[in-house]
């Protein structure tokens, strides 16, 4: 069992970790503050590589969007502000759950004063059944309901991600494929989005712009020829990981002739793919994009590429469907 304790008691520091390690302290001073959360929910964020501010700020905000300024007002004049409760969070559909560490920072957000007590039914990339239990909270019966739509948001959204993901990870097992993700996400949810996607069994792509390069046909016309702009990435960035989009067979020949070690093969039809493969012999890792189904995934796999990367685990993933059940009030 975990317990949100009090922030600041014996077993709560005030300081905790966020994603990188830095401790954060509420009133210490400093760019940017977090509230001392529970030491539980902060070892799980770093150890998921969430930093926690973000996911403070994120949670936060969602909670802030739900009340708008003024208070719960169904919860305020049916539920005694004394009362407690405990509540379970249960899976209405199978799939892959992720974002726990998540929805129960939420709780804890909204029970501050008085916090919730937590209990982990499952792991973030455990598989669920129907009628699986993932989550008990018990406590404040106010905050619980309160909570509870922000929670859930944030739960069936990343878990509808991970189900995706492990899917489509699924369809390519037992070739060398793997299953990468996009920039196509929503804003402000990268973090958590990409971080559901690794929950799922994939693997992220470049988290921004400026830890990895990716030269597609803008830049290409930009630059005037393909050739030119991997030159003009490199001597600009030479470290940084550098991939080529190709929209033909020919530009595939030109980036293994400019020296390109990973190549984007754009909306390339299955026998294309596998004459690309072909042309690299090797020399280059190809990543299959554009226009990937789950249905084809296997084919595409086969080919021999090492990536299917697929904007869908996260711009067009179903929520996989959470309820909140009240076992007890009083």
């Amino acid at each position: 069992m975990t317990s949100a304790g009090v922030a600041g008691g014996p077993d709560q520091p005030r300081a905790t970790t966020a994603g990188n390690g830095q401790p954060y302290e509420a009133g210490c001073g400093g760019a940017h503050l977090v509230p001392a959360i529970p030491v539980d929910i902060a070892r799980r964020l770093e150890a998921a590589s969430l930093p926690a501010a973000q996911v403070v700020d994120l949670a936060g905000a969602a909670l802030a969007e739900d009340l708008a300024g003024g208070i719960d007002v169904t919860t305020a004049a049916t539920v005694p502000a004394d009362e407690l409760g405990r509540a379970e969070l249960v899976a209405r559909s199978a799939g892959v759950v992720a974002g726990l560490p998540v929805a129960e920072l939420v709780f804890w957000l909204a029970s501050r004063d008085h916090p919730a007590e937590r209990r982990s039914r499952a792991a973030d990339g455990d598989r669920v059944a129907a009628g699986q239990p993932v989550l008990t909270v018990t406590g404040p019966l106010a905050a619980i309901l309160t909570a509870e739509r922000t929670a859930l948001n944030l739960l069936t959204h990343l878990s509808g991600v991970a189900t995706l993901t492990r899917q489509w990870v699924d369809a390519v097992a037992g070739t060398k494929a793997r299953i990468r993700d996009t920039r196509k996400t929503l804003p402000g949810l990268r973090a958590v989005e990409k971080y559901a996607v690794r929950c799922g069994g994939g693997m992220n792509h470049r988290m921004s712009l400026s830890d990895a390069a990716l030269i597609k046909d803008n830049h290409v016309a930009a630059a005037g020829s393909l050739t030119a702009a991997f030159a003009a990435v490199r001597a600009r960035a030479a470290a940084l990981p550098l991939e080529v989009e190709c929209d033909t067979l020919a530009q595939v020949r030109e980036a293994l002739a400019a020296g390109a070690d990973l190549i984007l093969l754009d909306n390339f039809p299955v026998a294309d793919m596998a004459a690309a493969v072909a042309l690299a012999g090797g020399r280059a890792l190809l990543e299959a994009s554009g226009g990937l189904t789950l249905d084809g995934a296997r084919a595409v796999a086969e080919t021999g590429v090492d990536y299917l990367a697929v904007g869908a685990l996260t711009h067009s993933a179903p929520a996989l469907d959470i309820g909140l059940d009240l076992v007890q009030a009083g």
